[in-house]
């Protein structure tokens, strides 16, 4: 079995110390055997092993497995791929400020802590950042019901639009050239992806809610779905010809949002367009206007005044985009409800 696999039989008694390889044992003289189901498990372990998952995750992976729930087990492989991808954006982070360490060096011909210490200190706030949870929504409760309660005009949040109607424009605005690859983020069950799929783009989508998924999956089943969310996107660079999301950034935190920012510009090719299609205000004077008097906005009644005060602001978004070196330009669709647009340099 080891000169099989190419490990050694330490590696396989560890295994089976573990009770992930119970190999039957001869009546006779107790010897183990290994069959060939066995072989395949141990292939298995060593796979699952080697993308990064824990010896409690494999044991429950093996059992998805067995009982032939695929569904649980590619949620298990959707979580290693997306803690990967952002251990992956964190080293790239981590050489950019190396690099930017040894220009200081080459530069000044000296490292003073004073030139260091900021370099390091934001390297670890990214890393911070990045690790928080992006929404306090539990979306997989409302994954079931949620194509229903939009169909009703009410966003996840509560807050009431004429949501399919806005999605048409989006569409409409972004006009995906038939083989284009576009991307979807926080996609829900797909509803803007399926609409930009059905023009002929090819689509992708990802979204931090696993049940979510399922349900885009079953809807659309030429989509490719991905667990992921804003802050490390589970694409490499320059992948997509334009990406779009709608009702999904002002889940951000006001520090995340420039970091969503930065990383949808970066699976964007040179010429890309970028849409983010959401609640904002204007400005900070704009925002205190809204709350003093946000008992005249029927349509937002019913969302938590806690989510709407993080709202993004469109003056900000502007600048993050145009700071960038994007061409942007935006359109009010209905109070607070805009459209920004961004063409990647």
């Amino acid at each position: 079995m080891a000169e099989r696999l190419h490990i050694s039989t330490r590696t396989i008694r560890f295994y089976e110390e573990k009770g992930l390889l119970q190999p039957d044992k001869d009546s006779g003289n107790q010897y183990r055997v290994f069959s060939e189901s066995e072989l395949w498990r141990l292939q298995t372990i060593i796979s699952l092993r080697e993308i990064g998952l824990s010896l409690r995750e494999i044991k429950q992976a093996l059992a998805h497995i067995e009982e032939g729930n695929n569904s649980e087990l590619r949620h298990y492989l959707e979580l290693q791929r997306s803690a990967t991808f952002t251990h992956w954006l964190e080293l790239k982070q981590l050489m950019e400020t190396t690099d930017r360490m040894i220009e200081l060096l080459d530069r000044q011909q000296t490292l003073a802590p004073e030139d260091l210490f900021p370099l390091a200190e934001s390297s670890k706030r990214l890393r911070e950042i990045r690790s928080r949870k992006e929404s306090a929504w539990n979306f997989d409760v409302q994954a079931s019901y949620y194509d229903e309660r939009v169909r009703n005009g009410e966003t996840a949040s509560g807050a009431r639009v004429k949501y399919d109607q806005a999605l048409d424009y989006i569409v409409r605005r972004l006009a995906p050239e038939p083989g284009e690859r576009g991307l979807d983020i926080g996609t829900g069950t797909g509803n803007l992806a399926g609409k930009l799929l059905f023009q002929g783009a090819v689509m992708c989508a990802i979204d931090s809610s696993k049940e979510m998924l399922k349900q885009c999956r079953t809807k659309f089943p030429g989509l490719e779905t991905r667990l992921g969310n804003f802050l490390a996107i589970p694409y490499l660079d320059s992948h997509f010809d334009f990406v779009a999301t709608s009702f999904a950034f002002h889940y951000l935190s006001a520090e995340q949002k420039p970091i969503a920012v930065s990383e949808m510009l970066r699976v964007l090719r040179p010429g890309g367009r970028l849409c983010i299609s959401d609640f904002m205000f204007e400005d900070e004077a704009h925002k205190e206007q809204f709350l003093a008097e946000r008992h005249r906005y029927d349509d937002l009644s019913r969302v938590p005044r806690e989510e709407i005060e993080d709202y993004a602001f469109l003056s900000g978004l502007r600048k993050v985009l145009e700071e960038a070196g994007c061409e942007v330009f935006h359109e009010t669709y209905s109070p607070l409800l805009h459209i920004v647009h961004a063409c990647k340099s």
